[in-house]
């Protein structure tokens, strides 16, 4: 099992042919991902070579879901036009949106939030600005490295990239049943609570970890919804113990103001609602190897 993303998964890429677009894809498909084919208006009828695999490019996404049953996008698009591809991949009804690109601005993450919302959620966005996600030997969608870990009973929720990274290679000798890299901008599409949903409901899943960072109260709120909904053990970790008040760490969303937003008043909310925090990522996978060893 996993979630969102399984060996059955088609993906399109959008902005293949870009320079990261194909370095990206190629990767992907040493994953073993099923690439099904890229989005480029102005190359739309020709293939790409990749190592051999041959990958059409359409001219929209809704030509390359009609030509190929595709149900899953990742975004390689330039910041300036990424709200249009995102809307493209909304109105196409894709399942799945995977948006890889940083520095969108927040105005237009919001605005196509607002627009996969209004036209009823019918495409899970996941990012902006994030590494993606990937089911270990199954699929990769982004750009987490899939050499670093292997199939295992642990689900992965995480707004950073590189902790993303770190903890599946800390935690290898387990495996993991998927990892969801959410991102760390204001204005996300699938949140942590979204993910702990998923993993809640996965079968396969045995054990939660939880990766947070100051600003904002999503591990807040996240740590209520454990509280209510959570019945797995789950482990969390909050980058930004550090952190100076007042200013932006890294992500867009890691603005702390006063206590709130602050990694001690996160790891406070999430140990009260039962979940093992770590003071770092490698004393976080020690935590979560204790509970499935235990």
């Amino acid at each position: 099992m996993a979630i969102f993303l399984n060996k059955d998964s088609k993906v399109i890429v959008q902005g293949m042919t870009g320079a990261t677009g194909m370095k990206h894809t190629k990767l992907m498909l040493g994953d073993g991902t099923n690439i099904v084919g890229g989005v480029n208006p102005r190359k739309a009828g020709t293939e790409v070579d990749f190592d051999g695999t041959s990958v059409p490019v359409f001219g929209s996404v809704k030509e390359a879901m009609e030509k190929t049953g595709a149900n899953v996008s990742v975004l390689f698009v330039p910041p300036a036009f990424s709200k249009a591809a995102v809307v493209e991949a909304i109105d196409a009804e894709i399942p799945l949106a995977v948006v890889i690109t940083e520095g969108i601005a927040v105005h237009d993450s919001a605005a196509f939030w607002a627009y996969a919302k209004a036209k009823g959620n019918k495409t899970r966005i996941i990012g902006p600005n994030c590494p993606g996600l990937i089911t270990p030997g199954q699929s990769n969608a982004g750009i987490i490295p899939g050499d670093i870990t292997k199939p295992g009973r642990i689900g992965l929720v995480s707004k950073s990239g590189t902790l993303t990274y770190q903890m599946m290679y800390e935690l290898r000798d387990i495996g993991f049943s998927s990892a969801v890299g959410i991102g760390g901008d204001p204005v996300i599409g699938t949140t942590h609570i979204d993910a702990l949903a998923a993993f809640e409901a996965d079968p396969d899943t045995d054990l939660i970890v939880m990766i947070g960072e100051i600003g904002g109260d999503a591990e807040e709120r996240a740590a209520d919804y454990i509280k209510a909904n959570v019945t797995k053990p789950v482990v969390g970790y909050v980058a930004g113990f550090t952190a100076p008040e007042g200013k932006t760490m890294g992500h867009a969303g890691a603005i702390v103001s006063g206590s709130s937003g602050t990694a001690q008043a996160k790891k406070e909310a999430l140990e009260a609602a039962g979940v093992k925090v770590g003071k770092t990522p490698t004393e976080t996978a020690k935590l979560a190897r204790a509970i499935l060893n235990g």
